[in-house]
Parts: C-alpha cells; structure tokens; sequence
C-alpha cells in the first residue's frame, strides 16, 4: 500500500490568465488523480511588480479548471507585500506536505521566491523543487541573473523539461554538482541536487469537440483551405514578425492559404486613458531604462501592422484578444499547422496545445523544438529568423502534410500522469547521469 502524500503546487491559481496558470492547474489535477495525494495550490494574488502595466486576471473564462477535483486553492502571495511571503510561508507549514513545487518561469519572481523557500528549507523537513520552465534567457540582464542565482539556489530538487535547461542550470551554478535522471529518482548525497529531465506535458484542459462545424467556423473567420495559426501572448520573441514575413512569401505563391493570428497583445491589456495606467506606464519605463537592455524593450512592438505592409488582408484573420479557456478549440480545430517561428524557446504551452488538438507544429530550431519536434514527423524546423527557410518549411507542410497520427503518438509520451508520477518517484529507478 502507496502511503498517501500531501503536494503543494505553488503558482498562479486558475484566476490569472496565461499558460502558467493553467499549467499549475494541471499539474494539480495530475497530482490529485493519483488518488492518494492531497494537493493544494499556493497562488499569488499578485505576481509581478505593482508598476507592470498589465491585467492578468482571467476575466473571460467561464469553466471551473478545477471541478471534480478535491484541490485546494490558497491565494495568499503578493509580489508587493512582503508580509505575505511569510504568511506563504506559514500557510505552507500548516498544510505540512511532503514536498512543495514552485514553478518558476520569470526571473523577476526569484526575490520573493527564494524568501519563500529559504524559509521552508530551513524550518521544515519539506522537499523544495522548483519547476524550471527556463533557467537563462536570450539576452538576459545582470538583474534577472542575479535574481535567478537568488531564487533557485536552495532547491533540493529542479523539474526542467529538455536538457538544455538541465546545462543551463549547470552555468548558472558552477560549483554545484547535479544528478540528471528522467525517472524521479532522488540524489542520496547531501551536497548534491537531482534534476529530473521531463517535458512539458500535454495540456488535458483542452479537448476536440467531435461536434464542432468546422467547415462554418471557416467560413465565419473568412478562411480558405490551407489554415496556418498563430496562437498564444503576441511578445516579441515568439516571432509573429517572422510569421507574417514568412507567410508573405507564401501567399505570393499560393491563393488557398490564410494565416489565423489569435492572441492578445501582451502590453495592451489596460485602459491607456487611465491615469494609473500612464502613472504605471511611466514607472515601468524608468525602471526598464536602468535595468533592461535597449534591446529588450518591447512595449512598442506591433507585428500586425505589417499585414498591411505586405498586403495580407485578404488572406489574413486577427483575433487580437485574449480567448477563454472553453473557445481554444474553436481556433485549433479549423487550423492545419502551428507557428512557433520564436527567437528563442522555453518549453511552450502553446506547443502542447497543439499536440492535444493533433495538429502539426512548424518550428524554429531554436531551445528545446530540436527535442520535440522531428522534422517530417509530426512537424518541421527551420532556421531561426529566416523568413525564406520558414516560408519553405510552410509550403513543405502543405505539399507532404504530416500525418496527424503521428502528432498523436507523440503527445501520448507527454503525459501528465507520467510527469506527475516523476515528481512523486513512484517509478523504478532506471539509468542516471551525473553533470
């Protein structure tokens, strides 16, 4: 008989919008279908700095993630308040589970976080494992270093979800030495911290509705045959710019094509005619002068004019907003292929979507797609911030579509279950690799 265990998720609870909310919300779920896991989830009720100029509550969605499940939900944590770090702290002692798991995916989070943990590592027995949805990203400042060395330094255990994060961890830490397996198994060596190499698992929120009329959706959204999405947070380093570059050259060549751009501009969520957004506005610009690369600046990056530029209007639908959970399906279902042309990559939720819809993904080969994604199988690669090779790679994908069986098999190997089990080690140990 399985001792039953007690898990805190910490994150954003199913209130926020954005993958990492309903990331949480899964991982939870997963913990809470082992049937002997008490699973709770610690969430902020801020995330980020009171000056960032931007809503991040889930207004729009009307389904309960969370129905059916015995999750508790705690939101406690303000980014600004650091009293609430330590009632986090408090809430997270009381509950006494056997491990907490942090997800970690910005930098600017690890002040707070690491109080957290530092705390939880020394007053309790708990496991601290901080889920690593990135480690060092693309130009990082010397802030969002120091931060991260802060954040994640106390941890007994890092989730990471491709090997490159596994590396990443090794530079951001040279003097540590770390136990790399993809099983769960634990590092017995005190001095040494175990990273468990999984995936970013298929989001099971998300399903085909057998029901849908797609041909009529098509018709709605003014699409001809060849469909390719964009889905997702319009930022500028997932490429929407290349995206309509790329499909430009394609549209050239082609009169059966439409690309379906669905995502709300990241820093465009408030009423910019309010006096405490421009107070916002002006505090987060002085802040990001002092901290941030010029070239990091992307408030006023605007993509979507440049379907004017090439003339793409009549081959070309924008939902710019942000879409409830319950009408994701609605855009992936009329879709053929995804675009993830980014400039750089963490594991990403919008890839795992597509997976749960079946539909292909079309990458750059940039982070971790080299590891999910194998070209003519259930998807293509090509080369990062080439519009011509992208342009390629999309027409590739209608000449030799991929089979759709074939994303299918994929996304069964990134199961929730699987993971969730990994984190629980309630599987036999297997090969290990010491980094």
């Amino acid at each position: 008989m399985i001792n039953k265990k007690k898990v805190v998720v910490f994150g954003p609870g199913p209130m926020f919008k954005g993958g990492m909310a309903n990331y949480t919300s899964s991982l939870a779920r997963a913990f809470d279908r082992t049937g002997n896991t008490e699973t709770h989830i610690v969430s902020w009720t801020q995330q980020y700095p009171a000056i960032i100029p931007r809503d991040f509550i889930d207004r729009a969605s009307k389904t309960d993630v969370l129905a059916g499940t015995n999750i508790k939900v705690h939101y406690i944590t303000n980014y600004n308040n650091p009293l609430s770090w330590g009632a986090t702290v408090n809430a997270i002692k009381e509950i006494n589970p056997d491990m907490v798991v942090f997800q970690w995916s910005v930098a600017v989070q690890g002040l707070p976080l690491g109080y957290i943990a530092r705390r939880i590592k020394s007053e309790t027995n708990i496991e601290v494992i901080f889920d690593l949805h990135f480690v060092i990203q693309k130009e990082q400042s010397s802030l969002d270093m120091m931060l991260s060395k802060y954040g994640l330094a106390v941890a007994d255990t890092y989730v990471v979800h491709a090997y490159k994060t596994a590396q990443e961890l090794e530079t951001l830490y040279p003097k540590k030495t770390f136990l790399v397996n993809e099983t769960g198994v634990r590092s017995k060596q005190k001095a040494q911290a175990t990273v468990i190499k999984l995936y970013h698992p298929v989001y099971d929120m998300f399903k085909i509705d057998a029901n849908f009329d797609v041909e009529a959706q098509k018709q709605a959204l003014k699409l001809k045959k060849h469909v390719f999405l964009f889905f997702g947070f319009i930022r500028k380093y997932k490429g929407l710019h290349h995206c309509i570059e790329a499909f430009a050259k394609v549209a050239k060549q082609r009169d059966d094509v439409s690309l379906l751009i669905v995502g709300e501009s990241f820093w465009q969520t408030l009423d910019t005619s309010k006096v405490s957004t421009k107070v916002k506005t002006a505090l987060f610009g002085m802040a990001k002068s002092v901290f941030l690369k010029k070239t990091d600046n992307e408030q006023d990056y605007n993509p979507l004019a440049l379907i004017e530029k090439y003339g793409l209007q009549d081959c070309t639908t924008v939902i710019n907003d942000f879409v409830p959970n319950e009408d994701v399906h609605k855009y992936f279902q009329v879709s053929d292929s995804i675009l993830l042309f980014y400039e750089y990559a963490t594991p990403s939720g919008v890839e795992s979507m597509a997976y749960n819809f079946k539909i292909p993904v079309l990458a750059t080969k940039v982070g971790h797609f080299p590891e999910t994604i194998k070209h003519g199988f259930n998807g293509y690669l090509a080369e990062a911030e080439n519009a011509e090779d992208m342009a390629k790679q999309m027409l590739l994908s209608i000449q030799e579509p991929i089979n759709r069986e074939n994303v299918d098999a994929m996304a069964k190997k990134f199961s929730w279950d699987n993971y969730a089990a990994a984190i629980l080690h309630r599987q036999p140990q297997s090969d290990v690799v010491v980094v």
